[in-house]
């Protein structure tokens, strides 16, 4: 057994062994049409503001705009075309109904009952996503016309406020394919989908709902009241056409009269002002006509803006004593308080958002643009692109919350019509690697909330922070030993991103009492490991010391003592700690094939029968369980597993520009023993009695455990079976860091092959959760392939190349661009704000050398 594995990874290493797969339906990183487009629906919106859907046949849905999701609301909004010279040939302006909506959805069996997919439509549609920007491409034989639609909200790396606005817009693009001059009328529908129903409410007490007019347009509009401002909401549908006309009032009648009679007014081509009623339209159109001679093009652009102030969103215990906050404003009363949303303390209601809306579109389509156009430069692999922008639509959907002061909180996904579990999770946003690039200021106030409000006087943090931010009381979850020593290596990594020492050094005394209680809660006797019960992303305690949580360990003891040394503070224990633990991970939790867990719960400070796993606080033991627990010990285990996680720290040390904390070799031989175990490209075979859903039958994926020199406990950790994109793209960028290009490639072909379209939303990977936060560590792949690593503190640029020559995309602080790697020349392209470099640094076979090519160039004019 010994010598055929060490044969295979000698084989692995080398790049020879490559699983074959299926013949794939959709290719990285192109179009996505037929079976593939059956599931897309690509988010328009800001952080934090929420979005709604464009699909891939054109439809809008997954309206959230009321800051929460709403993942199953298509709210009846819809453009069209028909042409004057041949009747009959109104269509929506969308491709066929998917058939998975046909029937199995909520209502299907009423005949989806106020749904518009009666209506005649185009026969064909693809889609192609090069975010921000997403364009659908619609195909109708039978028409003179060529017709695609190019979605899109800003997106703006650096520049948090414009790239948080509760805006999107769809641009509607027409050709005239025919022979004859043609008349055309576009028109822009929806029903007042702002309006709140009064259902289950006692007394059901609901404010008038309207639909006002405004420039261009008009404004789905539901009031709220003294019981429920929550209710009050604002969305805006408008244009700049010179010639629009409005109908703000659908005909008002029983069954389906509305829409009924605005279809009959569309394909009449009818081009009627109806004027404002003082309540209950049903619905309101606005219409473009327009002529175009053959060859002819023309692009109508609607533009929407929403405002909803006010919510009833609360999370978290109020704070009892002082003692229960590290933040200085302790005194700040926000105990009865509702979260809302950052646009509503910068704009006064939805006139502004659409007036600064209009004015800004231009200037904020380019320099979106300008983005798009360094991103998706980059000659890196097809399938690393698409998985690093896919996931960037988290940071548009409703997992993400920023609140009036413009602070970061986040879900850690979505459930279908509210969050998945609150609060900028600690141990799970250990992973995310995007948002400290694109918008660091955004991830360095998770950073001040982390060691403030979040952190008690003693230095335990809740590892989920109360909405709205404030202090809180710590007696409602235990500590999270991962989430909690990540969060120190995660301020080193936005130290040097940010070059901002002072910041570092401001924060600096509440890390430092953040370390201390980490010591002293699961290393008291200073071994260097954690051998207390440590609370994990698992969901679990892991009892005794394993190499996932020790790594993390070493991992923050190596950020403070730098972080301590620039501070002028006294680093000798961290120093001996590092030491100590080092020298355990090598000789007691290394197999020789990987990285394990030494089980152990006598003789700890902690007893297993008083402080018991996490996920048995929720129900008493059984005398089932008990008897396990004399057998095995601590349930929710992993023992002698291969855990996919199990060198976690050292990757986190990778992409906060930390070294490993172990040697680099193992931690090689446990990557290769995680893809030779763990990765599957057919799960057909396996069984999964947790949560399947993620990955099953046909499909391929990694699992976050296995046990292939036996010892699985009967009741290992409650995940254990399971498949997580995020933990995936971890595992495989890591993988590429240690020189195992191919074989991490591969983990992230197979991940996304989940994600083609035709089962699932390409651009939402899901894990507890829609648009689940862990999957951004996705963008650790751009620094796993080309090594570009940015320390503003030093204004070095580092590249450490694993794919030769390349064009990568590259984000600052204070801007971003692309750079080009070729024979050895380094030549840096600053596309928006600024980048110093005063040195570039190349990494060959583990030796720096300096580069030549070096260069900043200023800003260059934006193309309008």
């Amino acid at each position: 057994m010994t010598c055929v594995f060490f044969a295979l990874i000698a084989l692995l290493m080398t790049g020879k062994v490559v699983a074959q797969h299926v013949v794939r339906t959709h290719s990285f990183n192109r179009v996505y049409g037929g079976a593939s487009n059956e599931r897309v629906a690509f988010p328009i919106g800001g952080i934090g503001a929420g979005m709604f859907c464009l699909e891939g046949t054109g439809t809008i849905s997954h309206f959230s705009v009321r800051n929460r999701p709403d993942l199953f609301n298509e709210p009846g909004m819809f453009a069209a075309i028909a042409i004057r010279e041949l009747p009959g040939s109104a269509r929506v302006l969308e491709g066929p109904v998917p058939a998975w909506k046909k029937f199995g959805l909520p209502g299907s069996a009423m005949g989806s009952v106020g749904a518009t997919y009666g209506l005649a439509r185009f026969a064909k549609a693809t889609f192609v996503a090069r975010f921000p920007f997403g364009e659908v491409s619609l195909d109708e034989g039978a028409l003179p016309l060529r017709v695609s639609i190019t979605g899109w909200s800003p997106f703006l790396p650096t520049d948090a406020d414009n790239s948080s606005l509760p805006v999107g817009a769809l641009e509607y693009h027409f050709t005239n394919t025919g022979a004859k001059r043609i008349h055309y009328v576009f028109s822009f529908n929806s029903r007042n989908c702002m309006t709140v129903a009064p259902a289950g409410r006692v007394p059901p007490m609901v404010g008038p709902n309207r639909i006002r007019p405004m420039t261009g347009g008009f404004v789905l509009s539901q009031e709220g009241t003294e019981a429920h401002p929550e209710d009050q909401g604002d969305f805006a549908v408008f244009t700049d056409e010179p010639g629009v006309v409005v109908d703000h009032c659908w005909f008002r009648g029983g069954w389906w009269d509305p829409l009924s009679m605005a279809w009959d007014h569309i394909a009449a081509c009818s081009v009627d002002a109806i004027a404002p009623v003082d309540r209950d339209a049903p619905g309101a159109s606005l219409f473009v006509p327009f002529v175009l001679r053959p060859g002819e093009s023309k692009v109508v652009r609607v533009y929407f803006a929403w405002y909803v102030p006010h919510t009833r969103l609360r999370y978290g215990r109020a704070a009892r004593v002082a003692a229960d906050s590290a933040n200085m404003d302790f005194s700040r009363d926000e105990s009865d308080s509702f979260y809302s949303p950052w646009y509503s303390s910068r704009f006064s209601g939805i006139s502004e958002v659409a007036t600064y809306w209009r004015a800004h579109y231009t200037d904020l389509r380019a320099k979106s643009m300008l983005f798009q156009k360094c991103f998706y430069r980059s000659t890196l692999p097809p399938e690393v692109i698409e998985a690093i922008a896919a996931n960037l639509t988290i940071l548009k959907s409703p997992t993400v919350l920023r609140q009036s002061d413009g602070r970061f909180w986040g879900w850690e996904g979505c459930n279908d019509y509210d969050g998945s579990c609150a609060g900028n999770c600690t141990h799970v946003y250990n992973y995310a690697q995007a948002l400290c690039h694109l918008f660091p200021d955004l991830e360095r106030s998770i950073r001040e909330t982390e060691l403030h409000e979040t952190m008690d006087g003693y230095g335990h943090q809740n590892y989920r922070t109360s909405l709205p931010i404030k202090p809180a009381a710590h007696n409602l979850f235990l500590p999270a030993a991962d989430g909690q020593l990540g969060e120190i290596m995660r301020l080193y990594r936005d130290w040097r991103i940010s070059g901002n020492t002072a910041w570092m050094k401001g924060l600096y005394r509440n890390c430092k009492v953040s370390m201390e209680y980490c010591i002293r809660t699961w290393d008291p006797d200073h071994t260097g490991s954690l051998v207390e019960p440590h609370h994990t992303t698992y969901d679990i305690e892991f009892w005794g010391p394993d190499g996932m949580c020790t790594g993390i360990y070493l991992g923050a003891l190596e950020a403070m003592i730098r972080m301590g040394e620039a501070a002028g503070d006294d680093v000798s224990l961290y120093r001996a700690l590092l030491e100590k633990g080092r020298k355990v991970m090598e000789t007691q939790l290394f197999n020789g094939h990987y990285f394990i867990q030494r089980t152990r719960w006598d003789g700890l400070r902690n007893d297993p029968m008083v402080y018991r796993n996490t996920a048995e606080l929720y129900e008493p033991p059984s005398s089932e369980a008990l008897q396990l627990f004399q057998r095995e010990g601590p349930r929710y285990q992993y023992g002698s597993g291969c855990l996919s996680d199990g060198v976690f720290g050292a990757w986190l040390t990778r992409v906060c520009g930390l070294p490993d904390p172990v040697d680099t070799s193992m931690i090689s031989r446990h990557l290769l023993s995680v893809y030779h175990y763990n990765e599957k490209h057919d799960l057909s075979g396996f069984s999964n009695p947790q949560r399947p859903g993620y990955a099953l039958g046909k499909e391929g994926g990694l699992l976050l455990c296995s046990w292939p020199q036996g010892g699985a406990p009967s009741l290992p950790f409650v995940y254990s079976n399971e498949v997580w994109t995020g933990i995936e793209y971890e595992v495989a960028s890591h993988l590429i860091m240690t020189g195992h290009v191919q074989q991490g490639l591969d983990i992230v072909r197979t991940c996304r092959r989940r994600y083609d379209g035709s089962v699932r939303n390409p651009f939402d990977e899901y894990e507890c959760g829609h648009w689940y936060a862990r999957a951004l560590s996705s963008y650790a792949l751009l620094q796993a392939l080309t090594g570009l690593r940015y320390d503003a503190v030093d204004s070095t640029l580092y590249i450490d190349s694993k794919v030769g020559d390349f064009t990568c995309f590259l984000c600052t602080a204070t801007g971003f661009g692309y750079v080009v790697y070729h024979r050895g020349k380094v030549t840096v392209n600053v596309a928006y704000g600024k980048i110093e470099v005063t040195r570039i640094v190349v990494m060959e076979s583990n030796n720096r050398r300096r580069a030549p090519g070096l260069a900043t160039w200023p800003q260059p004019e934006v193309d309008k």
